[in-house]
């Protein structure tokens, strides 16, 4: 009788491989954010050197955020993420499409991903002081303009909130874009040559091919720089913080959710963060749904709409 060979699983160290990834999310991301949600029904803050609670109060942390100016900082964060996003993925599409275009022979691709992406290297904190110095009144941006003879008085670019807006939307355009591009620019890379060499022989131009090849087919990376691109509007933070010194200012024009949020962890005040947190939590996530359901394509090869006018076909014969 010949002897049954045993059979060698592998599958527990691919378990214990993936085993201190969850234990690391169990203990500083699921943990906390059980904590966050649990403290967001209590009141807990401090008075003075008095600490107050923790107190259940159910849900009025929550009914207090909706009458305060929480939802005027969410439309300041949604215009300032809009000054900056769609700049950004505009330029960003234009960049990819003509690095990754055969015909066009640019010299030098290496060199441009690395300067486009250099920008994404540079810590927002530094980027955002180093816009302070340029664009203060009395700032080298003003000093050339005065010199050229462009103006005759000094602008007070963070003295308005356009002013104010639009250098926290350039920041975050400028940060961002390279690594949009370089994200991009791989997508477009994965789609057959052939699709393309099969769209020329058909005398499809340029515009064509944009609308319906490359845009169709890098529609997964799309979907995933949209959502990580409102996750990160939702938590803009560090630019505006320190360009206006915490204060929002003009007129508390360019105050994010997220210092708003930090205003409350500064007082102590934990309920109210945590019912602000549970918030952006529900809010993107219902941004980040929405994203997917728009950009998720059921149907790649049509076969389904097809079928459906097959079907209409039919009922209408049948009538």
């Amino acid at each position: 009788m010949t002897k049954k060979r045993k059979s060698i699983s592998y599958a527990k160290w691919g378990y214990i491989f993936i085993l201190p990834f969850f234990l690391c999310y169990f203990i500083f991301s699921l943990i906390p954010l059980a904590d966050t949600i649990r403290y967001s029904f209590f009141e807990y803050y401090r008075s003075g050197i008095k600490e107050i609670g923790p107190n259940f109060i159910g849900m009025e942390n929550y009914a207090s955020l909706l009458q305060s100016d929480m939802l005027k900082y969410g439309i300041n964060t949604l215009i300032l993420w809009v000054i900056g996003f769609i700049p950004q993925i505009v330029v960003a599409l234009l960049l990819a499409v003509w690095f990754t275009d055969i015909r066009l022979k640019i010299h030098g691709k290496q060199f441009f991903k690395v300067v486009i992406y250099l920008p994404n290297l540079i810590m927002a904190s530094a980027f955002a002081m180093l816009f302070f110095t340029m664009f203060s009144t009395n700032g080298p941006i003003n000093s050339i303009l005065m010199g050229a003879g462009i103006i005759k008085e000094r602008i007070d670019f963070m003295g308005t909130a356009f002013g104010t807006r639009s250098l926290v939307g350039f920041m975050n355009f400028l940060m961002w874009f390279g690594n949009t591009t370089i994200m991009l620019m791989a997508a477009i890379m994965g789609i057959s040559v052939d699709i393309f060499e099969a769209s020329e022989l058909d005398g499809c131009n340029s515009l064509k091919r944009f609308y319906y090849i490359i845009l169709p087919l890098i529609r997964p990376i799309l979907a995933y720089t949209l959502i990580t691109a409102i996750i990160g509007g939702l938590q803009m933070f560090d630019v505006p913080q320190i360009l206006t010194n915490g204060q929002g200012n003009p007129n508390r024009t360019s105050m994010t959710l997220i210092m708003f949020l930090n205003n409350h962890l500064k007082s102590k005040n934990y309920g109210m963060a945590g019912a602000l947190s549970v918030y952006l939590f529900i809010v993107s996530g219902i941004l980040c749904f929405f994203v997917y359901r728009m950009t998720n394509d059921n149907d790649p090869d049509g076969s389904k709409a097809a079928a459906k006018r097959k079907a209409k076909e039919e009922r209408r014969r049948r009538r």
